[in-house]
């Protein structure tokens, strides 16, 4: 009878992120093991001192080695600080917290593609005023920073990002609300805002409760990693970008079940795809000034699968053709015809991910003849038919 793998997971379930991996481990193990596994519900992080649950400084393993693991997938948050309790010669996949992590395999999010689709979220809704709000330590978030600020300035305009000064006592949390809300009210308003990810968007939140700004009429707040207990728990509902995080975990447990048979450990890596943004109450705001682009934009909004065209749209701005259209690329910097089919394609991209309908039944709720017209159509918007979205950032095995 062939040995079981022993596999250690030390990934936190707190958070939606750790989850969906866990569940795509799970599936890839379920379908090409067995294997046996141990783990801990409430593990936070590997550090230099040992493994230690959430919140708390209980050590959940005095030694890695005890359980003679053929393999191990494990938040990390100092690589060098955690070598001497890893055990040597295994199969060891990271996933960083806070630092990169060099010379293993290891799991990372596309952090320039998730701010790219905040910042064509929030500037498709007409705002010229725009914030950051991350975590100054973590590199993930100095990379969602950059690309952030990099993206709105290409559109024109600034981005004011928060820094919270002296870092050389860490703030109590009283200290760090004060001084967000403080940089809040600095900012011009109304501001649209980048969290980080979705636990630093709730600190927004509160900050403008704080502050006594309103979001979304005076701050609107976008998050990442669409943690849906985090966003719907918000007061408002907090928008955000889901990733396929189960597509990623199946393939970290992929690649672990090669390195356990085998393949060299080096810089293998595993992406995490942003999908799509998941637009709640916080972002349901249109920044725009001109009541006329305002209601055309929220008729191709409220109209999104129907196949209207411009004439339907310069209808409903009751303008001329020539006008509307001028005004429309003053304030949004695109045609008419161009946000009705991005918008549309958003709404397909939506329904490939969050829904099991197939591309002849999305094709119908679109109102398109047949699958092959929305193919046409969405592969000259993607890049690639709707069935290869769908097989790129939801594995076909889950």
């Amino acid at each position: 009878m062939a040995r079981i793998p022993k596999v250690i997971l030390l990934i936190e379930s707190s958070r939606a992120y750790g989850r969906g991996l866990l569940r795509g481990i799970a599936k890839y193990a379920h379908l090409n093991g067995p294997w046996m596994f141990y783990s801990e519900p409430e593990y936070t992080q590997l550090s230099g001192l040992g493994t230690y649950r959430f919140g708390r400084g209980e050590p959940l393993m005095p030694s890695l080695e005890d359980w003679k693991a053929d393999g191990i997938i494990a938040r990390i948050a100092n690589l060098e600080k955690s070598r001497s309790i890893l055990p040597k010669k295994v199969p060891i996949i990271a996933i960083p917290t806070k630092n990169k992590i060099v010379g293993l395999p290891h799991i990372v999010s596309n952090e320039t593609k998730v701010s790219e689709m905040v910042a064509d979220h929030l500037l498709a809704r007409g705002f010229t005023n725009f914030g950051f709000c991350g975590f100054d330590e973590a590199y993930w978030s100095q990379i969602r920073s950059q690309r952030f600020c990099e993206t709105i300035a290409q559109a024109g305009h600034k981005t004011y990002v928060f820094k919270y000064g002296d870092r050389r006592h860490k703030p109590s949390w009283n200290q760090e609300l004060r001084a967000i809300a403080s940089w809040l009210r600095s900012a011009p308003k109304p501001l649209a805002v980048m969290a980080c990810n979705d636990t630093r968007a709730r600190h927004v939140i509160e900050a403008c409760r704080e502050a006594g700004l309103r979001v979304p009429e005076e701050v609107a707040i976008i998050g990442a990693n669409n943690d849906e207990t985090v966003c719907e728990l918000s007061d408002p509902p907090l928008s955000s970008v889901a990733l396929n995080t189960e597509k990623a975990g199946y393939e970290t447990a992929e690649l672990l079940d090669r390195l356990m048979a085998g393949e060299k450990m080096a810089e293998q890596e595993i992406v995490v795809e942003p999908t799509h943004v998941v637009s709640r109450q916080s972002t349901d705001i249109l920044a725009i000034k001109d009541e006329e682009v305002t209601k055309a934009i929220s008729f191709i909004r409220h109209n999104v699968r129907r196949p209207i065209q411009v004439t339907d749209v310069v209808a409903a701005a009751m303008l001329s053709r020539r006008a509307i259209q001028k005004r429309f690329q003053a304030v949004l910097r695109r045609s008419i015809l161009q946000e009705i089919r991005r918008v549309r394609v958003q709404e397909i991209i939506r329904l490939l991910v969050e829904t099991h309908m197939s591309i002849s039944e999305i094709a119908v709720e679109m109102g398109y003849p047949g699958p092959e017209h929305i193919s046409r159509y969405f592969s000259q918007a993607m890049g690639m038919s709707p069935l290869a979205y769908r097989k790129r950032y939801i594995s076909i095995h889950l």
